[in-house]
């Protein structure tokens, strides 16, 4: 008796198994399931270890592409990459993993106080304005000579470059005449 109950069970589970399966509202088709197969295939998702769980792509990730997130444009990282060198905001030293601003702190001292939209606004600039730029760096002594101290051309060799004029100077003949007043009001 209890055999025969044990068939009659399995028996209708498989019936019912088979009528679902027929239902096309339940379940999958044959030709899509296959495409399920295939790219599961391609990608590394099937199981290669019963006891663990492992898929094909974690046992042999060089074997399967990587999905690729593409989140900047080209120009978005070179703009970052100019940004980091910059500030010496990037790898100096791969051993210890140190910082250019961290191993030559005054050469990026000026960078540190400069605001970041100079550098977005520097991104735009045409190859003319470049040019000019560079042309007046090096007529003003505006340029840096000596990379680990960060001392520019006009601060090394101040007398090879004008020194700039500042707003409030007074021209000779006002201090002449500032002195004369001075000494007639002083008695001199």
């Amino acid at each position: 008796m209890k055999k025969l109950s044990v068939v009659a069970i399995a028996l209708s589970t498989l019936v019912a198994g088979h009528a679902f399966a027929a239902d096309a509202s339940v379940g999958k088709t044959r030709e899509q399931v296959r495409a399920e197969l295939i790219q599961a295939q391609r990608n590394g998702d099937l199981i290669a270890d019963g006891e663990t769980g492992a898929r094909y792509k974690d046992l042999a990730p060089h074997l399967y592409a990587q999905p690729v997130a593409v989140s900047k444009s080209r120009a978005e990282v070179k703009a970052e990459l100019a940004e980091a060198i910059r500030t010496g905001d990037i790898v100096a030293d791969g051993q210890t993993g140190a910082k250019a601003n961290e191993l030559f702190p005054a050469q990026y001292a000026q960078a540190r106080a400069e605001k970041p939209a100079a550098v977005t606004a520097a991104v735009g600039k045409t190859r003319a304005e470049v040019k000019a730029e560079v042309a007046e760096a090096i007529r003003t002594g505006d340029y840096v000579v000596d990379g680990q101290t960060g001392v520019k051309a006009n601060e090394l060799f101040s007398g090879q470059y004008a020194q700039p004029v500042l707003a409030d100077s007074k021209a000779r003949g006002d201090v002449r005449a500032e002195r004369v007043e001075s000494r007639s009001s002083n008695g001199g």
